[in-house]
């Protein structure tokens, strides 16, 4: 007698199998996502901390700035007291009775120092032109910086002619080195305000 299985009534594991797929696939991409925000968030930390300028970076940077700075400084001054000589050579000016020549030597001489003034302020900006890709991290070291030159510069209500303040706000600090002289400057500066200029 021979047994036969009828399996009409058995349900299909079709369905059940094509949901245990798809909660499989589900899983694996939600986990590929989640690994690829991580690593996304690793990379970007990493990327931070490889970007980071380093103080001695900083320090490099800024004294190239300054040097751009003076070297704006002689041909925009040279070409203002050029300009002026032009001017008030061709236009002798007259004011309250002085002598026209004296006024014109003033008037250049004006003009010269106007642009000595503002050719710092145009390197400065020339500078920036050519790092605009740092500027957002050279800034926020340049807030740094100054916090360093406040707490550590000298009070300088304490100055004479024998003892001038050096360096007050840090201008010519350009590297490692001559930061660390500057506070060794300041330090020698506190120690003869105390106790007087040694002999």
């Amino acid at each position: 007698m021979s047994t036969r299985i009828y399996t009409r009534n058995l349900p299909k594991p079709t369905r059940v199998t094509s949901h245990a797929n798809a909660l499989t696939r589900a899983s694996t991409t939600a986990y590929s996502t989640r690994s690829k925000s991580t690593s996304a968030a690793n990379t970007a930390d990493d990327s931070g901390e490889k970007h980071a300028l380093s103080w001695a970076e900083y320090l490099a940077i800024r004294g190239k700035k300054r040097r751009w700075e003076l070297a704006t400084t002689i041909p925009i001054t040279s070409a203002a007291a050029i300009a002026g000589i032009s001017y008030f050579g061709a236009n002798t000016p007259q004011f309250m009775g002085f002598d026209p020549l004296l006024m014109s030597i003033v008037g250049t001489a004006g003009v010269a120092g106007l642009g000595y003034l503002i050719s710092p302020m145009l390197g400065s900006q020339m500078w920036k032109l050519t790092h605009r890709s740092q500027l957002g991290l050279i800034e926020e070291k340049e807030k740094l910086f100054h916090q360093h030159i406040k707490r550590n510069r000298v009070d300088p209500s304490t100055q004479s002619t024998t003892n001038p303040v050096p360096d007050f706000y840090g201008e010519k600090i350009g590297s490692m080195k001559e930061y660390r002289q500057w506070l060794r400057d300041q330090a020698r500066y506190r120690k003869k305000a105390s106790w007087g200029p040694s002999n």
